[in-house]
């Protein structure tokens, strides 16, 4: 059974979760600020939680109506995350 296809705003979050996993915030800022989705929310307090901007994080958590676990949770985060996008196994 084949993967089903993308959209292109999950392509794009796709890709801005593999900038996150390689620890490249800032390359992954560029696409998930221009998104509007609640995964794209998390994926941006994912984003500020690495730079190291908790505060900010914690608001993007809130936006994505999601528990702020904290900075040591990150790459389990990602994790969930990428369980979540849309056309993932």
């Amino acid at each position: 059974m084949s993967k089903p296809d993308r959209s292109p705003g999950a392509e794009a979050l796709g890709r801005a979760l593999e900038h996150l996993a390689a620890g490249e915030w800032q390359r992954a800022h560029e696409i998930v600020q221009a998104h509007r989705s609640t995964l794209a929310a998390w994926l941006h307090g994912i984003v500020h939680t690495i730079e190291g901007d908790l505060e900010n994080a914690q608001y993007w958590y809130r936006r994505a109506r999601r528990a702020f676990p904290g900075a040591a949770a990150v790459k389990q985060e990602i994790a969930a995350a990428r369980q979540r996008l849309p056309g993932a196994e």
